[in-house]
């Protein structure tokens, strides 16, 4: 399996969801959608519809469609209904937010399908402002209809509400991987994971399907047990991801390529150890690991001179580490960035300082890391030994390749 596509492509894939219609009358006089009904224009295979908001204001036309033509005028109500979006996230397992008071208007709320037609005039959704909005957050804005007047047709309640998701153009830091930078940082705390997810974002540079490990991660307990150790091209796997954790080994699926962002997320349910890419699963192992203490974050490879024989050109940022599995739906709601305050989220180091050798942990958990204060195997005989001159080594970059639709 090829992924061909990057972070910005991917993060604008919807949950799949709703009905599928079907349109069977080629004389467009009935549309014949397997269901009788009034419908929100767009929800007929998803409700979840994107938005991009690139500046602001920004405007979203919103219609109301019949599955036939009607005898006569239909008119009906619109409104910006914020409970739905806790019903949906309910169902779905998402993490939805609504938008800011202040931040959008809903224009014409009245709209009426005329005799004779089969779709309403449009009431227009306006993003006035995102100034409120909190980084890592997907907010959402459900509108649906309220009132029918005109009509025996039912709504289809499937498709009775559209959530437009706001998808904002977002020009991030991160860190180019630098093999000086290559070391550890161990933390005077450990978390303990029974049930866990992993994520990082890479941007391959480097693949060349040389018969060579390129190992570039290492989450791990202190004593380097129950690791998750993450490397390119073992045993000629040909741009594939070998992955071991706690002791379990596979290789992916996908055949990783240069020059697009990637999400990976690695979650373990108790029984199960899943990777996802940018969203997709990709492989699922069974296996049974007692718990993991994580308390130490290799980066790159670090042990003695392989910090240069397994060198792998790449950039990296969003760094997160979960007490529990997260679900599909939570995983692709999460491809840009994800709130610092969700449920179950231990750390998150985003990389997007820009400047300096300090990363914070965003969640306020206190696993912030000082570069100049990790260390490393230099003579492969165990003994870890301060590296400070690898801060010098941290290099960050933010350009055009840096931008995701959040």
């Amino acid at each position: 399996m090829k992924l061909k596509f990057n972070i910005i492509s991917a993060a604008l894939l919807m949950l799949t969801g709703g009905m599928t219609f079907t349109s069977c009358n080629s004389e467009g006089d009935d549309f014949d959608y397997n269901k009788a009904g009034l419908f929100v224009s767009g929800t007929e295979n998803n409700p979840v519809v994107k938005f991009v908001v690139e500046d602001t204001p920004a405007s979203y036309p919103v219609t109301v469609q019949s599955t036939k033509k009607v005898d006569q005028d239909v008119k009906l109500t619109l409104a910006i209904d914020a409970s739905k979006i806790d019903e949906y996230n309910k169902t779905n397992t998402t993490n939805y937010f609504c938008v800011p008071d202040g931040a959008v208007e809903l224009e014409n709320p009245q709209v009426t399908i005329s005799a004779g037609t089969a779709i309403s005039t449009a009431t227009t959704v306006r993003v006035v402002n995102t100034d409120a909005f909190e980084e890592g957050r997907t907010y959402v804005v459900p509108v649906t209809v309220k009132a029918v007047n005109g009509t025996d047709e039912p709504l289809i309640e499937t498709s009775k509400t559209i959530f437009l998701r706001i998808s904002r153009i977002i020009n991030f830091y991160s860190i180019q991987a630098n093999s000086g930078a290559s070391s550890n940082y161990i933390f005077d705390k450990d978390i303990p994971l029974k049930k866990l997810t992993y994520e990082v974002k890479i941007y391959p540079q480097g693949l060349s399907r040389a018969n060579y490990p390129q190992r570039f991660l290492a989450l791990e307990q202190e004593d380097e047990s129950k690791s998750l150790l993450l490397r390119f091209n073992e045993a000629n796997s040909d741009n594939k991801l070998q992955v071991i954790l706690a002791g379990n080994k596979f290789i992916s699926n996908t055949e990783f390529e240069n020059g697009h962002w990637y999400l990976l997320s690695f979650v373990y349910d108790g029984s199960t150890i899943s990777l996802y890419v940018n969203g997709v699963l990709d492989t699922s192992i069974g296996a049974k690991i007692d718990e993991i203490k994580f308390k130490r974050y290799e980066m790159g490879m670090s042990w003695g001179g392989y910090t240069t024989r397994q060198f792998f050109s790449h950039r990296f940022c969003e760094l997160r580490i979960w007490d529990r599995p997260l679900s599909p739906s939570e995983i692709l709601g999460g491809m840009a960035g994800v709130d610092p305050h969700s449920d179950g989220l231990k750390a998150y180091w985003k990389f997007n300082e820009g400047n300096g050798c300090i990363f914070k942990d965003a969640t306020g958990n206190g696993f912030d890391m000082d570069w100049s204060k990790s260390q490393r195997d230099v003579s492969e005989n165990g003994v870890m030994v301060p590296t400070p001159k690898a801060a010098e080594s941290i290099v960050w970059v933010k350009d055009d390749i840096n931008k995701v639709a959040q």
